[in-house]
């Protein structure tokens, strides 16, 4: 009797490729724009391995010979917002979702809060459109749910926050440049950042006798 009868896809053979890949492409373009250093290079891993933990958690499990209903397949979709969606759900979206809240501002040249939203936004609907073809597919086992939507850029806002904390403090800011892919953005100058793009005292002109 076979031990795989709905013919369910392993999820590390799959996420773990999935991460050296991306790993790779970000090594060759962080070399490419010799911008390459240890510290970028952990920042690359960090978005490699949770690229890859998020692809493994939302997406799977897979089946490619599940069970045939005999029913046209219908969509399975959650379109009310906060309706039978439990407290620990939300909370949990949030806490997966908050690095990337983090790891945005370290990629982009110069982030905002609309920035962070619209990617946190994009990469959540991406998931959720994957797991509609996930469904149709190879019935996938998750449901497409807009408070999934909600919650998981709720989460990459908080972390952008703890981003923000971090460089008001004077030696966590000069740590975070460490693991920029960019150098000093005005958002930095903004917020004046000690250490970090802040503002440079300006020296009054000398005054000249007109007379």
């Amino acid at each position: 009797m076979s031990t795989n009868p709905f013919g369910e896809v392993p999820v590390l053979p799959v996420a773990i490729p999935l991460g050296v890949a991306l790993f790779v492409l970000l090594i060759a373009v962080l070399a490419r724009r010799k911008k390459l250093t240890w510290a970028r290079a952990v920042t690359a891993l960090v978005v490699a391995v949770y690229a890859a933990g998020i692809f493994a958690n939302t997406i799977f499990p897979i089946y490619l010979t599940p069970v045939d209903s005999g029913e046209p397949w219908t969509p399975k979709l959650a379109l009310v917002p906060f309706y039978d969606y439990e407290v620990d759900d939300a909370l949990m979206n949030i806490a997966v979702f908050a690095p990337l809240g983090v790891l945005i501002p370290l990629l982009v040249r110069r982030a905002s809060w609309a920035k962070v939203v619209l990617i946190a936004v994009s990469i959540s609907l991406g998931i959720e459109f994957l797991q509609l073809a996930a469904q149709a597919f190879f019935a996938g086992g998750h449901i497409a749910d807009v408070n999934d939507l909600m919650w998981n850029t709720v989460g990459g806002v908080v972390g952008y926050g703890v981003y923000l904390v971090a460089l008001r403090i004077p030696g966590l800011s000069a740590l975070v440049r460490l693991f920029r892919w960019h150098e000093s953005p005005a958002s930095d100058s903004a917020l004046g950042a000690p250490g970090v793009g802040g503002p440079t005292p300006s020296r009054s002109p000398a005054k000249t006798d007109a007379s």
